[in-house]
């Protein structure tokens, strides 16, 4: 079985007392959070990579990726 890369859009909201959390839609449940952007992204990935390895081997299906509206309001605009 070939391997495939998937790609999920993530929500990334900077809270009031610093730092970020993460979500990723597609992936109910799936959130993270860092002290920096960066750390927030990479501590993300490893929760993506989480989520997927445990769903594989419940034998789960792999969620793909869904579409969530953008406002102007989320977006920090």
């Amino acid at each position: 079985m070939s391997e495939k890369h998937l790609r999920y859009t993530v929500l990334m909201e900077k809270n009031e007392d610093g730092g970020y959390t993460v979500t990723v839609p597609s992936l109910p449940g799936c959130i993270s959070q860092g002290s920096t952007w960066e750390e927030a992204l990479t501590h993300i990935e490893e929760a993506i990579s989480g989520y997927i390895e445990v769903a594989r081997k419940l034998g789960r299906p792999i969620p793909v990726e869904i579409t969530v509206p953008m406002h102007a309001e989320n977006a920090g605009i």
